[in-house]
Order: C-alpha cells, then sequence, then structure tokens
C-alpha cells in the first residue's frame, strides 16, 4: 500500500475515539508483509486494533468465528478461496459481519461482486492509510462507503458482461463433439495435418470444420476460437510433451 509508512491520517474529533471501545479489525491478505505494514499502520490509529492477520480465505472465516471483529479488510486476490467467496462464506455464517474488500488492481466489475457477495464495499490497495482507516469507522458505523449511482454503474457493467458471457457459452453449446476434438487438437499444438491424421479426415474436412467453428462463434481466427474455448472450459490446454 502506498505510503503505508507515511500516510497516517486523523480524523475531527479523534481525541474522543481514544475514550471509546476500538474497532475490531482483521486483515486479510496472503502477502504477509503487506498485511503486517498495514496491521501496523492501523494500530497507530488509536480507535482501531488489530486482533488477527489472516493469510488467506480459509483461516479468515475461521478467524471471524474466533475473534468477531467489527471490520474485516479482505484481500480479493488469493489462492485457494478468493476473497469474494471468503467474503460469501462470511456473510452465511454472520450476517452482521462488516467486510471490506481489498484490490490491487483495477476491475470495473469487482465493486458489483463485492456488493453481491455482501461486502460493505472496496479500497485499492493504493489507498493511504488514512483513508483506509477513515472507512473502517465509516463501515463500522454502517455508512454507505460508495453513491448510490456508482454502485448502480456497477452493477448495469456487470450485468451486461454476464449476459455477453451467457451468450458465449450458448455458441460454445452449439459446436459439435467434433468440433470440439478439433479444437482440443489445436490446443494441445498440433499441426492441420497432424489433426487430419489423428481424426482420419482430409484437409478440406478439417477446413470446413474450423470455418463452420469461427461461424458459430462470431470469431475471425483459431486463436480467438481457442480463447473462448478454453476460457469457458469447453477446452482444455494439454502440454505437447504430453501428446502420444
Amino acid at each position: 500500500m502506498a505510503g503505508i509508512g507515511t500516510a497516517i491520517g486523523t480524523e475531527n474529533g479523534k481525541a474522543d475515539h481514544a475514550s471509546r471501545t476500538p474497532i475490531t479489525v482483521l486483515i486479510v491478505d496472503d502477502e504477509r508483509t503487506f498485511g503486517e505494514a498495514l496491521e501496523v499502520a492501523l494500530e497507530r490509529e488509536q480507535d482501531l486494533r488489530v486482533v488477527h492477520v489472516a493469510t488467506d480465505g480459509r483461516e479468515a472465516v475461521a478467524s471471524v468465528t474466533e475473534h468477531r471483529p467489527n471490520v474485516i479488510l479482505m484481500d480479493v486476490s488469493m489462492p485457494g478461496m478468493s476473497g469474494i467467496e471468503a467474503t460469501r462464506r462470511i456473510k452465511e455464517s454472520d450476517p452482521d459481519a462488516t467486510v471490506v474488500i481489498l484490490s490491487g488492481h483495477e476491475d470495473e466489475y469487482l465493486l458489483a461482486r463485492a456488493m453481491q457477495a455482501g461486502a460493505a464495499g472496496m479500497l485499492r490497495k493504493t489507498e493511504a492509510v488514512m483513508d483506509v482507516a477513515s472507512t473502517v469507522r465509516r463501515a463500522h458505523r454502517g455508512e454507505a462507503i460508495h453513491g448510490d449511482e456508482e454502485v448502480e454503474l456497477a452493477e448495469r457493467r456487470l450485468r451486461h458482461r454476464r449476459d455477453i458471457d451467457d451468450d458465449v457459452r450458448a455458441r460454445l453449446e452449439r459446436l459439435t463433439p467434433r468440433e470440439l476434438e478439433i479444437l482440443t487438437a489445436m490446443a494441445g499444438g498440433s499441426t492441420p495435418e497432424e489433426i487430419s491424421s489423428t481424426l482420419s479426415m482430409s484437409p478440406n474436412t478439417l477446413r470446413t470444420h474450423t470455418q463452420n467453428v469461427l461461424t458459430k462463434l462470431r470469431v475471425h481466427s483459431k486463436m480467438d476460437a481457442l480463447v473462448l474455448a478454453i476460457r469457458f472450459g469447453k477446452v482444455t490446454t494439454v502440454d505437447v510433451s504430453d501428446k502420444g
């Protein structure tokens, strides 16, 4: 997080914070160094207390049960269980839990996904610590982190993306088993000659099948077709060295 060591800020009335019960915070990030640096920074805020730093989604779910934090700062990208899935599970077991998603990358759909999972909102990891601390306080008070227009725009974009994905899935379902065999062979690195020989078809028949694939998927190249088929799980890549 940019400025963790220097961008420590205060809010008006912070002197009042010190006399109140601290807001307890659970930090979740698979980069332990980042999580611990954020812990040190937030601990300098007199009204905040970090109760634990978890390093993956499963530990986060268990830590919520153990520590009952007021606010959870949840990294979105973690191996095994993502921050979105961990948030969903936490909210299922404890609907009153308050989760703020942290993201280190741009994703115009992430806010909508986070909100749908039950998060109170999201922050970029590049935010100054004073902004993170302020967001923790607002989330704990039940205040909106994002404006209605921002949330509605994110939800519209996510719905549009899902509509497009549904359309692509429908096109992929139109592919015949033979066409999927051809795409699988291409993904494995086979040349047209090798595919023709392996599948016992003439080069002209292979070209016809390939053109049918491009037409059904509404793409202009075999690479585009492969990208869609792999992305949506219709074809898996195979190491060329494993062939034959």
